[in-house]
């Protein structure tokens, strides 16, 4: 019988070892920390009851997965009133809804502009996801839906914004366009703007009941299911630890794959993945909030993620000067309100709430205040109503998960290189050069996202060959 080992239990080493279990192959998942999810992970930060998302929270890309949806998995989805807001300081939000109707129609005269750009990419997206969930360098399986996205997708985001006339539209495609965490002015910065609220209206952003931990509990089950078995608190740092396997799947950056493989890579390899780039932090803030956030605006009360940024051209600047290592005064801040949707993660008035704002990689300082100035610059008096808090900084975010290099929660720099061609230019990225060793994390086509298509793809090209 065939053996692997999967090196870390992150939606994509998972994935990768539901694949090979599904093949046949004995599996054993090493992960490193005490319990199994990588960013899926959710646990009480802050006070005893209140259930906060450690990091992923929203899933669009999840339920628009090609893997995923071929699983049953007992995973229930659950979608908050509105899917997004983005407040302004002057004039009514920016709201995205699953509902195209509803979205044109907040959006006032950008409203059919709106639809001109996203009915077509939502109405085909599941095709859409077969392309830009794999390799670039694949002749795509529907190629006339790729290339309608792709032409849009390549211009910067500020580009792509002009289709819009007003503040509101501007700035709800600018803060979905700046989950790239790149500057907006850069080619290819819309392309994750597009694929985010594309999927919005196709998928919504829904959060798993229970906690993002539900998708790892949920794929280690099917796992089990299959034979394979998980052990956590076995760190991995040497080749030696990994030797009697067949194949070995490596859910971990670039360089934590170059030191434990040493020597064994090839030098075209070892030069590629001691190059691979790492982008900007995040500052993670979680809250327990007494009544929740007593936004200005209605919108944002009912809305599962809010982006505080304000207008177009303010992230545009901050997003800038967090890419040329400095934290700007009003950084772009993301904002969870998960309990909308899953009530059973609040303690009776008190509800859980998840932040996070763009830092420059390594950043060491304190982002909290920032963080709370820019809530309260769109729900004055939220200060008051906070009863407990819980902090993570770039170290504390590597520390928490080591493929967070300097608070990278992405795993690579998405310039337009690595975007398209990550982790290295070849036919496939997935192999290390070592025979039988694969990476699969992040780092891989098609990129960061709770969706486990590094790892299933992974884990098909390790097949591909043992069939060989």
């Amino acid at each position: 019988m065939t053996d692997a080992v999967v090196v870390g239990s992150g939606p994509n080493g998972l994935a990768a070892a539901v694949t090979l279990a599904q093949a046949g192959v004995r599996v054993t998942v090493l992960e490193a920390a005490d319990r199994i999810g990588g960013g899926t992970r959710s646990g009480e930060l802050t006070l005893p009851g209140l259930l906060h998302d450690e990091c992923s929270a929203f899933h669009p890309t999840a339920l628009a997965s090609p893997f995923l949806r071929s699983l049953e998995l007992d995973i229930t989805w659950r979608w908050p009133p509105l899917d997004l807001a983005h407040p302004l300081d002057d004039g009514p939000p920016g709201v995205l809804s699953r509902s195209m109707d509803d979205t044109t129609a907040s959006l006032g005269a950008d409203g059919p502009s709106w639809r001109r750009l996203f009915q077509p990419l939502s109405t085909m997206y599941a095709d859409l996801a077969v392309d830009i969930l794999r390799p670039v360098l694949r002749f795509p399986r529907h190629p006339l839906s790729l290339a309608r996205f792709g032409l849009s997708a390549v211009q910067p985001a500020t580009l792509l914004a002009r289709r819009f006339r007003h503040a509101q539209a501007r700035a709800l495609f600018g803060g979905v366009a700046a989950h790239q965490i790149h500057p907006l002015t850069g080619v290819f910065s819309a392309s994750v703007g597009l694929a985010l609220t594309a999927a919005g209206h196709a998928y919504g952003w829904p959060v798993a009941e229970g906690g993002s931990r539900a998708i790892a509990d949920a794929l280690a089950a099917v796992l089990r299911q299959h034979g394979g078995s998980i052990s956590t608190g076995v760190t991995v740092d040497q080749y030696d630890q990994l030797r009697g396997a067949d194949i070995v799947m490596l859910d971990l950056t670039p360089a934590a794959a170059a030191r434990i493989l040493g020597d064994r890579l090839p030098g075209r390899v070892a030069r590629a993945y001691r190059r691979y780039a790492y982008g900007p932090g995040a500052f993670k803030l979680d809250l327990a909030v007494e009544g929740g956030i007593p936004w200005r605006d209605e919108e944002c009360r009912r809305a599962g993620t809010v982006h505080l940024g304000g207008t177009l051209e303010e992230m545009v600047a901050s997003e800038a000067a967090v890419a040329a290592g400095r934290l700007p005064d009003r950084p772009f801040v993301l904002i969870g309100q998960q309990y909308l949707a899953d009530p059973g993660r609040s303690s009776g008035d008190l509800h859980p709430v998840w932040a996070y704002a763009h830092v420059p990689a390594g950043y060491t300082g304190n982002a909290t205040e920032a963080i709370l100035a820019q809530i309260e610059r769109f729900a004055p008096g939220v200060r008051d109503r906070v009863r407990a808090r819980s902090t993570r900084g770039p170290a504390e975010l590597a520390a928490y998960n080591a493929n967070y290099i300097g608070g990278d929660i992405g795993t690579g720099r998405n310039d337009p290189r690595q975007l398209l061609l990550r982790p290295r230019l070849a036919l496939n990225p997935y192999r290390t050069g070592v025979p039988g060793v694969y990476l699969c994390s992040a780092a891989t086509p098609p990129g960061a996202g709770v969706h486990g298509m590094c790892g299933h793809l992974a884990a098909r090209s390790a097949l591909a060959t043992l069939s060989r």
